[in-house]
């Protein structure tokens, strides 16, 4: 494969990886006919099954020779976006799995993918307060500090 020198190149093999991914099918007319003047309705034929989203195989696809190349180049590539962006579109495939009745494998992946199953707290450690002001605010009447001071 040749190297893509621009972001509209990686943006347009990232836009064939996922049509690819889509299959390949013609239409054809079943062999029975039904009753009556009403043509049946043609049925799908798969040329090429659909696949499944894969960043291992969007890096080969991009012509990566490794994920952590493909990783690296996310982190520190001249067109570093437009791959983000296709790891996203990876991840939201996954995310619409974790609708289904078994999403465990949806769930793995997108751990795998730096997902946690609790929400993240962003604040950096130096901004988080060491410690909290606490003001005790007294409401209604004053504790009795024995059975003598009860009055009834």
């Amino acid at each position: 494969m040749q190297s893509l020198t621009n972001a509209e190149e990686y943006t347009a093999r990232v836009n064939e990886y996922f049509t690819y991914l889509k299959g390949e099918y013609h239409l054809e007319q079943p062999a029975g006919l039904k009753a009556g003047n009403d043509a049946p309705t043609p049925v799908k034929v798969w040329d090429r099954e659909p696949e499944p989203a894969l960043l291992s195989n969007l890096a080969l696809w991009l012509g990566f020779n490794s994920r952590q190349e493909f990783e690296t180049y996310e982190r520190n590539g001249e067109f570093a976006t437009v791959v983000k962006r296709a790891r996203l579109r990876i991840e939201a495939e996954y995310e619409k799995k974790l609708h289904y009745q078994s999403a465990t494998g949806a769930i793995f992946a997108l751990k795998s993918m730096g997902w946690t199953d609790r929400a993240d707290n962003n604040t950096p450690a130096e901004e988080v307060p060491k410690s909290l002001p606490v003001e005790i605010i007294n409401l209604g009447p004053s504790l009795a500090a024995s059975e003598g001071e009860v009055e009834m």
